[in-house]
């Protein structure tokens, strides 16, 4: 890496890191005329007529990313080299961003995904990437960060986003809804699971009523449904991102379930709720234990919360 400032920058690119020490990196497309093609780089790109760097850098992470970043200041500028290399001087920010690379849409590129400074040894890496990212480690070494599970209540890592989970609670004769996962889906294949869905850009309510119908052919209406319990849920994979998961109880629907999405479901099924399956995933084993129970929220995989001590 060659620092200059005496140079217009002719492009600009953005370390973006998270509160465990990665690095959001873009996978290029490989069979296009561009530079570097095939390797992992940065956010980023050249000026529009009239633009600073500032303003660049804030459109081409729009553009790119869909996101909106506070904080977003300069680092340091480099040059890149190398054949079809078109960037020239290039203007390094900085910025901060714990969300969920996969979920970032792709209008360029391959993908997204955050890497640690080890990982990157093994990866195809555009050159002046690589070599800015590990300067900027040595200067700004990745937080020592705890295990999912160890003191977790304690916080103070900054802001986390949370997945949020709608999940659909039927009852009928004393029996409730649920179906069995496809055996090769990513998440509890082969278990029992209520009809449920991550929420997108949109309301849970209209979540549930969206996948309701998509999963299963079930009409339910907005007035017709009533949150009866939540879950705050941090499992045990690995980097697992704390979960709200929100169950709603349906007063009255139309139709009968049906397998509509054959690669996530298998089967519904109703079952007695005093003879829930087995195996079934745990929240919603716990959820609908609650809402029997007439509670309202239930923490799983949390360390105990640690009272609060003082005086008058």
């Amino acid at each position: 890496m060659n620092a200059s400032t005496s140079c217009q920058p002719a492009s600009t690119a953005v370390l973006i890191v998270n509160g465990r020490g990665e690095y959001l990196l873009h996978l290029r497309d490989a069979h296009k005329p561009i530079c570097d093609p095939g390797t992992w780089s940065l956010v980023g790109g050249g000026p529009e007529p009239g633009e600073t760097p500032d303003e660049t850098i804030a459109r081409e992470i729009l553009e790119e990313t869909g996101l909106v970043l506070p904080g977003v200041t300069a680092y340091t500028t480099v040059e890149a080299h190398g054949q079809d290399v078109t960037e020239g001087n290039i203007r390094v920010y900085m910025a901060r961003w714990d969300g969920v690379a996969h979920d970032l849409p792709v209008t360029e590129g391959i993908m997204f995904a955050w890497f640690d400074i080890a990982t990157m040894a093994q990866l195809a890496m555009c050159p002046w990437a690589h070599e800015v990212i590990k300067a900027h480690h040595v200067e700004h070494p990745a937080p020592l960060m705890p295990g999912p599970r160890d003191d977790v209540c304690q916080g103070g890592a900054g802001a986390v986003k949370n997945v949020i989970g709608a999940h659909l609670f039927l009852e009928r004769d004393g029996r409730t809804l649920l179906g069995r996962r496809h055996p090769d889906v990513d998440f509890a294949g082969g278990v029992w699971h209520a009809l449920a869905g991550h929420v997108e850009w949109e309301s849970v309510r209209a979540c549930l009523i969206r996948e309701a119908f998509e999963e299963a052919g079930i009409i339910v209406e907005p007035a017709d449904l009533t949150l009866v319990h939540t879950v705050h849920l941090l499992d045990d994979r690995e980097n697992a991102e704390p979960r709200i998961q929100l169950f709603f109880r349906a007063s009255r629907w139309s139709g009968e379930p049906e397998i509509r999405e054959p690669d996530r479901c298998t089967a519904w099924q109703w079952w007695p709720l005093d003879g829930l399956p087995d195996p079934m995933v745990g929240y919603t084993r716990a959820a609908i234990e609650g809402i029997l129970a007439g509670t309202a929220y239930t923490e799983l995989g949390w360390a105990p919360a640690v009272p609060a001590t003082g005086g008058r």
